[in-house]
């Protein structure tokens, strides 16, 4: 079994790691907020008092962190007590830019890298069913294969550096438009006298059918798993929405690709996020177009 580093216990990482832990892996952790890494160390997580102390002798290193900026002050904190050969996977939504720079900054370093995104939320994370969208050489891959498969169902290489985040952002950007969809379009059922199993019936089976409806349903009843039936409670916080979103459009400006959908689905979750829902399910959206005449 494996000697890894986590750095960044939150919502995501920590149950991430807990998974690491029950497949046998040497876990430790670091995480500035002292009660995330208490919480971690009730799983097994062995807490560390700096990220430095955590990669010392590490095997492997991982981080989840919110932005590109904290991945590159961390990334420049520990490959300066990680060994040569030390494989380092990032695991955080970040920008394209900020990958490859902390890509480049492994390879100055000696150490194999990867940018390993995820798909699933709090709940795959927890169950260990996330999807990892891989980006980095075949060496690294092959090496954070085993370890990924200890937190998630679904490791996809999608390519060389950069290319995982760059896979995550066209990802949720398709799910940030199609929840805007199956909003509108339960929405207008509504007004139209339709019920919401009704639209579900016919919707999740035929051409209508997506993800946001057949198992994230923004109305409670159809899908009992689904946040609605719990107040929306988050999966997927719309915060988090409106930060891929943001990020597709910043890699759409960069490389000149027209994306008008997501550019509205961006300011829509921006207005919600405004309203004071940027801490609720990213379907709690619905509400907002409930309200507008």
């Amino acid at each position: 079994m494996a000697r890894i580093a986590f750095i960044g216990l939150g919502n995501m990482g920590g149950p991430m790691a807990a998974n690491l832990v029950k497949k046998g892996h040497e876990v430790l952790g670091f995480d500035l907020a002292a009660s995330v890494l208490k919480a971690a160390e009730k799983s097994g997580v062995k807490p560390a008092s700096h990220a430095s102390q955590a990669v010392k002798d590490a095997e492997t290193v991982i981080t989840m962190l919110p932005q590109g900026k904290h991945v590159l002050t961390a990334w420049t904190d520990i490959l300066q007590s990680t060994a040569q050969g030390t494989l380092v996977i990032d695991c955080s939504t970040i920008d394209v830019d900020s990958s490859r720079k902390a890509h480049e900054m492994a390879k100055a370093a000696g150490c194999l890298s990867l940018d390993a995104p995820v798909s699933g939320g709090t709940g795959g994370a927890s169950a260990g069913t996330l999807t990892f969208m891989v980006g980095g050489s075949d060496e690294a891959f092959a090496r954070a294969k085993p370890i990924l498969e200890a937190m998630g169902k679904k490791i996809v290489h999608c390519g060389e550096a950069g290319a995982g985040q760059a896979a995550k952002i066209c990802n949720n950007m398709i799910l940030g438009i199609s929840m805007v969809g199956v909003c509108e379009a339960f929405v207008l059922a509504e007004k139209l006298g339709l019920s919401h199993q009704a639209l579900f019936d016919v919707a999740s089976t035929s051409s209508g059918q997506c993800w946001s409806i057949n198992t994230y349903c923004p109305v409670p009843g159809p899908v009992p798993t689904s946040p609605a039936n719990n107040g929306y409670k988050p999966g997927f916080a719309a915060a988090l929405m409106l930060k891929d979103l943001k990020l597709s459009q910043e890699a759409a400006l960069a490389s000149g690709a027209s994306t008008p959908l997501g550019a509205e689905a961006a300011q829509l979750f921006a207005l919600f996020e405004k309203q004071g829902n940027g801490g609720r399910d990213f379907s709690a959206i619905i509400e907002m177009f409930r309200e507008r005449k």
